[in-house]
């Protein structure tokens, strides 16, 4: 358990884990003298998969964590003993390692032949083989490979990598005109771009198929400088512009698009975010009358209402409860406050009532109820309390707000003197909300093996790594390549094969954030996969609560990028390395490079300033050191958490909150807040900020804990129906 592992090291059991970033593994301090593979335990864990397709079994997979060295004897044996088809992937992982390590010659002997008995992978490994003779310097070999690829293999996206490689522009025009989505394929247009920037139909092909990309707003500014765009052009522009948050230049390309409701809203809250009001309400009505069934009108009323003053707002959130259910609540909420601002406090009542009676599973509702609860508890009214706040637990399951009113529940009747009955609280949130902040205070109280706010710190839970799953989504050649640890090859066969990104199933924007996240693109991947809880049609909802039940789909919402510096610094600071870990993830969601706007940089946003104040007390000099390399910036972050546990007597929840908003606050709130319970200190938190940050952080912390976790995700299993188990631990 937790406690007991106070004494011992960590051990990571690494399989070939769920992205390229959880490979390898890490080495505890007591023995960081030896090599590291001598300390990992490589985990032969069954497979999770979230698609329906069954689970993958593969002993080449497990082997992915090593490094090359290590794995060598093994895919050997593989190769020459194994059985199809993990005799053919151990083939080509340990050519491909042979490439990587310039052996060509050894690279040749187990890829000759190889696209015949592993045709799934034919094109790659052709393609392969030529890497292969090039490195011998047979490059007449190579490029008759390439060409072959080009004539047997023209339909499949390997094609792009043969035709980059051999730069033919009659065959660079083939690769745009029909692999306009492939990465490659944008690399062929920004050289071309580069050579003569006046090329509109390329510029064209990026500003459709590479909104995303870093660069695009510079493509889409020279593009709408041409005199002669179609419409639907324009529109392309206008989604490019709107996508990367640039609204008064979406505006302006979307007056020239065809007119659609999605244009009209564009263009109206594009003028109203520019301050334009008088033009909005025009667009605004505009789209109400030529559209008035479109999922953006409600939108657009709501947006009116914002713009209208006192009465002339109810006007628009009366259509809204009258024709549109989906947002009726939200208009409710702001029709009973604008009511209230009137001083016609029956009618507001009528509303809320209507509110709590029809709409009474609604987000907005569980809001109006946890407002009052809160009222009441402070009034010390935990009676009344229990009753606004049952309600929620039971209409509102969905709701961020469930597991908190559920916990809460459990410490008003604890304070009224029902114990059986708070128990039953703590236990209910555990079963039903188990990846909640409040499921982990649940399990405190509850006094099971999972730490506290005072001893969280020294503790260093064991982590299993997982295999990587196979994605729900793409061919079959894209799985292998993916699974094989192919990740170049595999974004770009997943980037040829997804068709649908603008409105991607929820099996493509899983498999989409799976990519991101190799890519090392953990904000976007990480809220690519979040953002599916968000479904609404019954169909999709039901495909996300399967995968939601698997728990391949809880470790890519919560990665374990940057294992070894966060070890070596945890280690090195006397701190768990989850919670460095938890932190992190709020922080920076693991992007090394981002700025805060107030400069605090990299993964553990620490600022300038902090640096250069921390750097001479452990004997470096700050201008030699970079806040955007990895190991530079958890090594400042994780000495200034240690420094801010130091400060609280090694209390992570007050340490935790300092990180935040600085030590001078958190010593202010001690003397202000009359509270000595820590979960009604977090609750009088002034700053929403700190209080947000604190419970995410050890939310985060938690969800780390339970996935990862072996004993604790025993413990978890216990009390809910809905976490999903961790595979076995090897023996």
């Amino acid at each position: 358990m937790l406690k007991k592992l106070q004494k011992t090291q960590i051990y990571l059991l690494a399989g070939a884990g769920l992205c390229a970033f959880l490979a390898g593994g890490m080495v505890s301090a007591p023995q960081a003298g030896k090599t590291l593979s001598r300390w990992l335990k490589v985990s032969q864990s069954k497979q999770e998969n979230p698609s329906q397709t069954g689970k993958v079994k593969s002993v080449v997979f497990a082997l992915l964590s090593q490094s090359v060295p290590e794995r060598l004897t093994k895919l050997t044996e593989i190769a020459e003993t194994g059985s199809y088809p993990d005799r053919e992937r151990a083939r080509y992982l340990l050519a491909s390692d042979y490439v990587e390590t310039s052996q060509g010659k050894k690279a040749l002997s187990l890829l000759t032949g190889l696209e015949k008995d592993f045709p799934v992978l034919a094109p790659y490994i052709l393609l392969k083989q030529a890497q292969a003779h090039n490195i011998l310097g047979e490059d007449n070999k190579a490029a008759d490979l390439r060409r072959k690829v080009l004539k047997e293999y023209s339909q499949d996206a390997a094609v792009v990598k043969a035709i980059y490689a051999v730069a033919q522009p009659r065959l660079y025009d083939q690769a745009i005109a029909k692999f306009p989505s492939h990465p490659l394929t944008w690399e062929i247009i920004r050289k071309r771009l580069k050579d003569n920037p006046n090329q509109p139909n390329l510029q064209l092909v990026l500003a459709k198929y590479a909104s995303d990309e870093p660069g695009i707003v510079g493509i889409l500014d020279q593009l709408v400088k041409q005199p002669q765009l179609e419409p639907a052009n324009w529109e392309i522009i206008g989604s490019g512009y709107w996508d990367n948050n640039q609204f008064t230049k979406a505006k302006n390309a979307y007056i020239q698009a065809p007119k659609t409701a999605t244009s009209l809203y564009r263009i109206a809250r594009g003028l109203q975010l520019n301050k334009e009001q008088n033009q909005a309400v025009v667009v605004y009505k505009q789209l109400l009358q030529e559209f008035p069934t479109a999922k953006e009108t409600p939108i657009a009323l709501l947006r009116l209402s914002d713009i209208a003053k006192g009465k002339d707002s109810i006007i628009y959130l009366d259509q809204i409860i009258s024709k549109f259910p989906d947002q009726a609540p939200q208009a409710l909420v702001k029709k009973a406050k604008i009511l209230e601002s009137l001083k016609d406090n029956q009618s507001a009542n009528t509303t809320e009532k209507l509110l709590l009676g029809k709409y009474s599973n609604s987000e907005e509702a569980a809001e109006f109820r946890w407002k009052i609860a809160q009222a009441k508890a402070k009034n010390n009214d935990y009676l009344g309390a229990w009753q606004w706040a049952q309600p929620i637990t039971i209409n509102n399951k969905t709701s961020i707000l469930a597991p908190r009113a559920g916990f809460w529940i459990g410490k008003w009747a604890m304070m009224l003197g029902k114990q059986q009955e708070a128990i039953t609280a703590y236990k209910s949130v555990i079963n039903e909300f188990p990846q909640s902040y409040y499921a982990w205070r649940s399990a405190s109280i509850l006094g099971l093996n999972v730490g506290n706010f005072d001893d969280l710190r020294g503790m260093n839970p064991t982590i299993i790594f997982p295999q990587r799953s196979v994605p729900p989504a793409g061919s079959q050649t894209f799985h292998e390549l993916y699974l094989l640890g192919q990740d170049r090859d595999a974004w770009w066969q997943w980037e040829t094969e997804f068709k649908n990104k603008n409105q991607p199933t929820v099996s493509e924007q899983f498999t989409e954030g799976l990519m991101r996240l190799t890519k090392g693109e953990y904000l976007s991947g990480i809220d690519q996969i979040a953002k599916l809880e968000d479904r609404k049609i019954p169909a999709e909802k039901a495909e996300y609560a399967a995968l939601s039940q698997q728990v391949s789909y809880w470790q890519a919402r919560y990665p374990l990028p940057y294992s070894k510096e966060i070890e070596k610094w945890s280690i090195s600071r006397q701190l768990n390395p989850l919670l460095v870990t938890a932190l992190m993830r709020q922080e920076s969601r693991f992007q090394s490079k981002i700025k805060s706007p107030v400069g605090a940089t990299g993964l553990m946003q620490v600022m300038p300033s902090t640096g250069a104040w921390i750097a001479p007390q452990i004997g470096l000099d700050f201008k030699k050191l970079n806040l955007e390399n990895p190991n530079d910036n958890i090594m400042l972050g994780t000495w200034y958490l240690d420094h801010t546990h130091q400060q609280y007597s090694n209390n992570s929840m007050l340490a935790i909150a300092s990180y935040n908003a600085g030590p001078g606050n958190v010593a202010k709130w001690l003397q202000t807040i009359p509270k000595k319970d820590p979960d009604e200190f977090v609750e009088e938190i002034p700053f929403d900020e700190t209080k947000n940050y604190v419970r995410q952080v050890f939310g985060n912390y938690w969800n780390y804990l339970r996935l990862y976790n072996p004993e604790v995700s025993g413990i978890v299993t216990k009390y809910s129906e809905i976490h999903p188990k961790l595979p076995p631990t090897p023996n």
